[in-house]
Parts: C-alpha cells; structure tokens; sequence
C-alpha cells in the first residue's frame, strides 16, 4: 500500500501505520519557541499536532457503542474522539467555548466516519456544567457505554511560593474532583460491559518540580482508578486509565511547559521524541473495546519507554 492509498473507511493510509521502527515512526517534533493564551487551539499549533485525521484506521472495535470525552476538541482527548468513532462508536466530546474552532474539527471528523457527534461545551469549573455534562451526552447518544476523563490542566510554576492556592484549586477541580462527579453520573448510565477511562500520566511517577500541582492530580487519578475499579467490578463495569509521556499538544505551548525548552520537548525519552496523540488513542481504544475485558484497575503507560512502577 502506498502513502497516498486509502483504506476501506476513506481514511488514508500512511507510512506510520505500518509499524517499523518507533523511534521515527513518526516526526521528531522540534517546536519552536511559542505561546498561546489558555486554552490555546491545537489548529494554530507549530507543527499542528497529528490526532489521526489521517493517520487512524479504524477495524470495527467499539461499533455501537456510546463514549462522552472530555477534553475531547484537541490533542489526546480530539484523537479518542476521532479513534473512537472510526471504530464504530457515537461520541460526544465536552470542551471550553473557547476551543470552538478545533471541536468543529473534531466534529467533522466523527460525522465523516458515518457516526453520531454530540458537542458539548462547557467549563468543568462551571458545577452546573459539571453535574449536566453526563446526561446531556446520554440523551443525545441515546445511552452511554464509556466515559473518558481527559480533560487538564497544567500550568509550571517555578516555585512552591508562586503556586497560588486559586491554581491549585482549579488543577484539582479539572483533573481530578471533577471525574468524582462525572463518573458518578455516568454510572447511573451504565452496566455490565461498560467502561471507564482516566487519563493520568508519567507525572504521577516523575514529577516535574515545576508541576507540583498537575502531578499530585495524575498521582490521585491512579489511586481513584483502582479503587473504583474494585468498587464497580462486580456490576460488570471495568475502570483503567492510560499514563502519557510527553505528548505534542497546545498544552505545551499555553503554559505547560518553558518556552525555551520546547525545541527539545519529549527528546529525554528512550525513543528520543515526544509522542503524538494519534499515538495514544490505540491504548484507549484497548480499553474501551471487549479485547481487554480481563483488564480493571490497570494504568496503561504509553510514554516513550520510561520506565514506571
């Protein structure tokens, strides 16, 4: 099959989907130096980063099934969606208003894949938002079968005695408080065979002292992912989260990371570059799918080789 050939689903098929070598399965990202105000738009990312619109295919994995993603107009969260969908799946995807222009393009993408898209903007901050979001996205998938806590926040602080208590408050509402209410309204929702996704991330094991705030969330979110898995295994519920690396996204360049390091974001790693979120939306797909359906309580690392507990 050549670059430019297309699979069955429309989608074109690419070198990177052929396997090979990981360390240049895809670009070595070298960012420049740039900035975004929060939220940012991955569409006015340099270089846009790749969330499969043409580099996912999908094999019929999740059909029928119905999955709300949060955090779901870009990056990791836009590449579940689109992943998602390509495998058979309704998907509603909740993000802030502000990130309109990349939802859209998200939302095109599900449609195109002959699936249902149901966007939902909104801010996890908001609680009226926040205890609404479930069953908006039931109603308009017509029931829900997954739910993928992706959303975040990250912002670095230098020091502990610049990390305001209203930022640690935020971080802890997006990351973490909020899949306490989100899962529990999905779980009035679901039943036997359903699942459960968190996204956690290498931060919960090597914590960037910059990032105090953002990796005591990730550190949490494991933590919650076993607990409730145990909690909801015996009504046929699975619950597992999946640990990235560093991933090119717009997080990076809103105020995730110094300006003066993106050039060399992700090169630390054993394969030597930053991963793409189309790289991550395998693993989710994974553990949405019955192909895992002996697998609860797992945290899934998909990191570039680093190695974690």
């Amino acid at each position: 099959m050549t670059d430019t050939e297309k699979n069955s689903t429309g989608v074109p098929q690419t070198d990177q989907l052929a396997g090979g070598d990981p360390t240049t399965a895809f670009p070595k990202v070298s960012p420049p130096e740039q900035h975004q105000p929060e939220p940012g738009l991955d569409v006015r990312t340099e270089p846009v980063p790749d969330i499969g619109l043409e580099t996912y295919r999908g094999l019929g994995r999740l059909e029928g099934r119905r999955a709300l993603v949060t955090g779901g107009d870009s990056g990791i969260g836009a590449a579940v969606a689109i992943a998602f969908a390509r495998e058979g799946a309704d998907v509603a995807i909740a993000y802030l208003p502000d990130e309109e222009e990349d939802a859209r393009r998200v939302v095109r993408a599900i449609e195109e894949a002959g699936r249902t898209a149901v966007a939902l903007p909104g801010d996890l901050m908001d609680a009226e938002y926040r205890t609404g979001l479930v069953d908006a996205a039931a109603e308009g998938l017509g029931g829900l079968d997954i739910l993928v806590n992706n959303a975040g926040k990250q912002v670095i602080r230098e020091r502990l005695e610049d990390l305001t208590d209203e930022q640690v408050d935020q971080t802890f509402q997006v990351n973490i408080k909020s899949m306490f209410t989100l899962c529990r309204a999905a779980l009035r929702h679901m039943g036997p065979g359903s699942t459960i996704i968190n996204t956690t991330s290498v931060q919960a094991y090597e914590p960037n002292p910059m990032l105090l705030d953002y990796a005591s969330t990730k550190a949490a979110i494991n933590n919650f992912t076993k607990g409730l898995a145990q909690q909801v295994a015996e009504r046929g519920i699975r619950v597992n989260a999946v640990a990235p690396g560093p991933v090119w996204t717009v997080l990076q360049v809103t105020a995730g990371q110094p300006k003066d390091k993106l050039p060399v974001f992700g090169q630390n790693t054993p394969l030597g570059r930053a991963g793409q979120p189309v790289e991550m939306a395998p693993a989710y797909v994974f553990l949405a799918s019955p192909e895992s359906s002996y697998v609860s309580g797992e945290t899934l690392n998909a990191n570039g080789g680093t190695p974690t507990p």
